[in-house]
């Protein structure tokens, strides 16, 4: 398109063509043919249950050098598998295999990765219906199954 319209009628005009050049922009875009929502395992949900496949050691990107805590998850409402961080110290040990978690967002720019831990977008913050943070403190019992 040309020059700008400018004048007393002019409001239409300017209205559609800034609607039709919003396209160009990527982040517009994105949102509204829903992209990020179709590619998202949890569908666009804040949080999500699933089932514990696996307990896996990420390593931390540079400078820092850490085995980071995680787990291997199967979410229950689509069966997708993530890999969720499992926050605290000494979190691993409150976790088995086959557990009921729920995991949320780790709070990322934009929903990405957070920190030093490459590629993990989710981390745990309950267990079996328990929340991590206590089982991590002792507070609570991890309840029998």
């Amino acid at each position: 398109m040309g020059k700008s319209p400018k004048g007393m009628f002019a409001a239409r005009k300017l209205q559609l063509k800034r609607k039709k050049l919003r396209w160009s922009k990527i982040d517009y875009k994105r949102r509204m043919l829903r992209l990020d929502i179709k590619s998202d395992p949890l569908e666009g949900a804040p949080m999500a249950r699933g089932i514990v496949l696996e307990k896996v050691g990420r390593e931390s990107k540079q400078p820092n050098s850490a085995i980071r805590k995680c787990v291997r998850t199967q979410l229950i409402k689509n069966g997708k598998v993530i890999t969720a961080f499992l926050p605290g110290d000494g979190a691993l040990n409150c976790v088995d295999e086959h557990d009921e978690v729920i995991v949320e967002g780790i709070g990322g720019s934009k929903g990405g990765a957070l920190g030093d831990i490459p590629g993990i977008r989710w981390k745990v913050s309950t267990v079996n219906g328990v929340s991590l943070k206590e089982l991590v403190l002792g507070k609570k019992e991890k309840p029998l199954r």
